[in-house]
């Protein structure tokens, strides 16, 4: 068939079905330790076929000097991937490029405090999920992020969770969910949890959730995500209700004991 004749769907078939470079295989295995310590030999083989689509899709550019690689690519697309797993999607429609920072960055910043005054300044940063089909992380923050599985704390996760959330139109902390009759559950669910949240942080109480999560519901929805994969037992021993609705929506179980 003439590749303009092509679906879709048949185009990202083909892609998955291309052999998966051996020199990727390594650096998934050195640099991204969830593939071998959390994922079954099925997962793995999924997981490795959205990458491939992922990376056919997507551009990549380095920014402050740095050269994109392969080792850079892999890397980023296997932990955004991660949350593709077991579910219908459409590899980040809205995502055209990825910005990669070999550390952190400045960024131009506006913040509107108390009694409405703007404070516009630059701020340091490891990464921004855009509206307007972006993503900019820090190199060496995808790397930490990825080399310790159990801190709760996972860049590309964060700021991938937050590409999704934008799939429903506005970035609130509610994604486009599977099932309509999931909405309620996740509007109460999710509300009590933020708000508690909000109090724990102001009490500075330890929480299994980061506290930056308390900043707004879109932040909130990005560091659950975290601790959904990074930290699922413990997040599930705290906040049973919450950690049951991630697991309907991600069709994912990482705190599966067996």
């Amino acid at each position: 068939m003439l590749d303009f004749l092509k679906t879709r769907a048949q185009k990202r078939d083909e892609i998955r079905s291309q052999p998966f470079p051996e020199a990727w295989r390594e650096i998934l295995e050195q640099n991204v330790p969830y593939y071998l310590r959390r994922l079954d030999e099925a997962d793995q083989e999924e997981l490795r076929g959205h990458l491939q689509v992922f990376l056919a899709e997507k551009t990549f550019e380095g920014c402050g000097g740095l050269e994109i690689t392969d080792e850079i690519r892999v890397t980023i697309a296997a932990q955004a991937c991660l949350l593709l797993l077991h579910r219908e999607t459409d590899y980040y429609p809205d995502l055209e490029i990825i910005l990669v920072y070999p550390a952190g960055y400045r960024a131009p910043a506006r913040e509107i405090v108390e009694g409405g005054v703007v404070i516009e300044g630059d701020q340091s940063r490891l990464g921004e999920s855009w509206t307007r089909g972006m993503v900019v992380l820090s190199w060496e923050g995808v790397l930490t992020g990825a080399a310790d599985i159990s801190d709760g704390h996972n860049l590309v996760l964060h700021e991938f969770a937050h590409q999704l959330d934008q799939e429903s139109g506005a970035v609130d902390g509610a994604p486009e969910l599977p099932r309509r009759s999931m909405y309620a559950a996740w509007a109460r669910i999710l509300g009590r949890e933020y708000h508690q949240l909000q109090r724990d942080d102001a009490r500075m109480r330890p929480t299994v959730i980061d506290p930056y999560g308390a900043t707004n519901p879109a932040e909130f929805f990005a560091v659950i995500t975290e601790a959904f994969f990074e930290r699922p037992r413990k997040l599930r021993a705290c906040h049973p209700e919450l950690y049951e609705l991630l697991k309907e929506f991600y069709n994912q179980d990482p705190g599966h004991e067996g």
